[in-house]
């Protein structure tokens, strides 16, 4: 890592005078001081708003507070950035009463002259909707449980939001802690919140002369998984489903299992003083302390394996490792510093990429894909999405942190022989990766997700990505198997057209704009060009382990239909000749630019009707029906083609769809208040705007070249 970030000083000094002629200053032989440039933006919440809250976390495991630094008021945070507690292994699925059979989602598409089945969402009849909605719903992503405070005022009812004043509440990044003071009825409460860097924990410290009048009280409530869209962790409907018990006990430690239907879990709870359970509903415990001091500390450790006999860590060690981990963290791997710009922008933009490193670090870095939520709350019943894999991991080593996109990859090899099955049910042959899935690789139903393919290739990319950060053979060797794989399904998927002597892509698709009907779609403008390159770059593969080419793979590289265009613009598909006068084809991703933004320039890429085509979404574009990863890929692509105003733009286009919080989430609607592929887009877009591309011989392509710019960038790996 060290020795990349010194190649890019080098690089950056030997361009220096250039830049300094053009107006720009890109000072990346300049040390940046990491520590001023993460602490000038922590997070500060003076107020309540249900859209602030603060998430601590370690990639597989996260922990979301409100104002008083635990979960004490999740329902008042509900509608906005809820108050959620998840972790990469809890599952859920309801019982089984109807015996579904995953069959019973298939539905038959006569396509390429044979059926094909797709697992989709039927209407009817009413049993095989009754499946496909089943197998979607289920597994479900767990909220594992709200840990909060339950204060008692002076007349002795209970503390609501309102009673809570003079709220001062920091996220320390560089520390990885929220630390939270408010008053009640004029006494302080201090609370210090950290999560364990490798287990699953959360740690307190809280300090207040109101614990030594017995009027702070620890409080774990377990919600009941709600089984649609989102779950935001407050649903107290249906106690009688599932059960929670005391089944270990001392005076300062004790362990709650949590039952539903068929799953259980616990929770070990490890306290500093000696504490008293006791039960105030179903599912709602109460934790007292002994009235000995004004300080307690306390941990919480969530866990599938009952923790009997283990001990647990208490806050002062969970405390300093997580002040270890993330000065490690903010000390390795890319930075960016725009201080000493004038651009009015400059300031926002370095806040977005700091809380977009910490955000995708808490959110998305565990054992397997994130879904778009990350471990806050659901969405699409917290099913991780692949074709957004990229988005929420590629940023990774392209900010020298290998590792964190290493790690979730090996579970593509877990999943591998379900996406084998996928493709030979298909008649395909290699793998077919999944589109909406589970930790265990099933197939969700979906009309949408069963017809994508930009997916497939993603695997090649972010492998590739690894490729080039070590250079060696270990890395071809580890996943060549899955590479190949993935290949040979893309190389099997085509049609042959016999009368105009090439392949194409479909029907049976729907491309990355989702606006089309798979029947009737083929030759969508981004997925043919993102087939060539995976192929190709499967291909490099090969030559570099010393293996012979594969005639499979060139046979359909050598008669891949061109990018379609007329009138000398890039159409979203070939069959969609009014991609730019029907209106609903103006809107959603606009995703023809993935063919010269995600991927590199190649002689099957016109740059000249790329750029036509720039212009004419640029201007044309419904962009308020966009989501937040548009805006960096739209940058991205500016980049490419020389536009670094129009890059900057881009990211700051003021569209709903690109708003951004106060806690450095990608707000897009009231459906999903926050949205992290686009945060992960983001980094990604600011690597190629200051580091560049292959082949590119200009400093800071993105960055615009009009004086009023200040960058210093060390430790940023090139875009292909």
């Amino acid at each position: 890592m060290r020795n990349k970030r010194t190649s890019a000083r080098l690089i950056a000094l030997s361009l220096y005078v250039f830049l300094l002629l053009n107006g720009i200053t890109a000072s990346s032989q300049e040390r940046i001081d990491r520590m001023a440039l993460v602490q000038r933006h922590h997070v500060i919440n003076k107020q309540f708003d249900s859209l602030s809250a603060l998430t601590v976390g370690n990639g597989g495991f996260a922990f979301t507070v409100d104002v008083t630094g635990m979960q004490s008021f999740p329902e008042a945070y509900s509608q906005g950035v809820p108050l959620g507690t998840q972790s990469e292994w809890g599952w859920h699925s309801f019982t089984d009463t109807a015996g579904y059979r995953f069959e019973e989602s298939l539905k038959s598409y006569h396509l390429d002259n044979r059926d094909i089945t797709y697992a989709v969402q039927w209407n009817t009849p009413e049993r095989n909707k009754a499946a496909s909605d089943w197998f979607r719903q289920n597994v479900h992503r767990l909220q594992l449980g709200n840990l909060g405070m339950l204060i008692t005022l002076k007349n002795g009812t209970t503390c609501s939001l309102s009673d809570i004043k003079g709220i001062d509440q920091e996220l320390d990044l560089w520390n990885g802690i929220v630390k939270s003071h408010f008053t009640v009825e004029g006494t302080p409460v201090d609370v210090i919140t950290a999560v364990h860097p490798e287990t699953d924990v959360v740690s307190v410290k809280i300090s207040s002369a109101l614990i030594k009048e017995g009027r702070i009280k620890l409080r774990v409530r377990f919600p009941y998984p709600t089984g649609t869209f989102s779950d935001v962790g407050v649903n107290r409907q249906f106690p009688e489903k599932h059960s929670s018990r005391i089944i270990d006990y001392d005076q300062r430690s004790f362990t709650l299992e949590h039952v539903l239907d068929k799953y259980r879990y616990y929770l070990k709870v490890s306290g500093s003083e000696p504490m008293t359970v006791t039960q105030l509903q179903r599912h709602d415990h109460l934790l007292t302390p002994a009235a000995s001091g004004a300080v307690i500390e306390c941990s919480f450790r969530f866990s599938e394996e009952i923790p009997l006999g283990r001990s647990i860590p208490n806050f002062g060690v969970v405390r300093m490792l997580s002040e270890d981990h993330w000065q490690h963290f903010w000390q390795e791997g890319g930075a960016v510093d725009f201080s000493g710009s004038t651009d009015p922008r400059a300031t926002e933009l370095e806040r977005r990429i700091i809380l977009s490193q910490y955000l995708m670090a808490v959110q998305c870095a565990g054992n397997i894909p994130p879904q778009e939520t990350g471990l806050t709350y659901n969405s699409w019943f917290g099913k991780p999405h692949l074709e957004m894999h990229w988005w929420h991991a590629a940023h990774f080593a392209l900010w020298n942190r290998p590792d964190m996109l290493e790690k979730c990859l090996q579970w593509y090899y877990k999943v591998a022989e379900k996406a084998a099955a996928i493709a030979k049910r298909q008649g395909y042959e290699g793998v077919r990766w999944q589109k909406m899935t589970d930790p265990a690789g099933n197939e969700s139903p979906s009309s949408v997700g069963a017809f994508l393919l930009w997916q497939q290739p993603h695997f090649i990319y972010m492998t590739e990505l690894l490729y080039r950060h070590y250079h060696d053979k270990g890395t071809l060797n580890k996943y060549k198997d899955l590479v190949f794989a993935t290949a040979d399904f893309m190389a099997s998927y085509p049609t042959y057209d016999s009368a105009k002597h090439r392949y194409t892509l479909g029907p049976g698709m729907i491309p990355a704009q989702e606006r089309f009907k798979p029947e009737s779609t083929f030759n969508a403008t981004f997925e043919l060009a993102y087939w060539r390159w995976g192929l190709s770059t499967a291909q490099e593969w090969r030559v570099r382990l010393g293996m012979p080419r594969n005639a499979r793979w060139d046979n359909v590289l050598d008669s891949l239909s061109a990018l379609p265009q007329q009138d000398g613009l890039y159409l979203a598909a070939e069959s969609a000749p009014d991609s730019y006068t029907n209106p609903p084809y103006m809107t959603d991703h606009p995703a023809v630019f993935g063919a010269l933004g995600m991927l590199p320039a190649r002689p099957y890429v016109d740059t000249a009707v790329m750029h036509r085509t720039f212009n004419k979404i640029w201007q044309s574009w419904n962009w308020k029906e966009t989501w937040g990863w548009d805006f960096p890929l739209t940058a991205m692509t500016a980049t490419r083609l020389g536009l670094p105003e129009k890059a900057m733009d881009a990211l700051f286009m003021p569209v709903k769809t690109n708003t951004w919080l106060v806690n450095g989430h990608n707000y897009q609607d009231e459906r999903l208040r926050l949205y992290l592929p686009g945060n992960g887009g983001l980094l990604t877009a600011i690597a190629i705007m200051c580091a560049g591309y292959d082949g590119c011989n200009v400093a800071l392509p993105g960055i615009p070249e009009n004086g009023k710019w200040h960058v210093m960038w060390e430790g940023l790996n090139p875009m292909p």
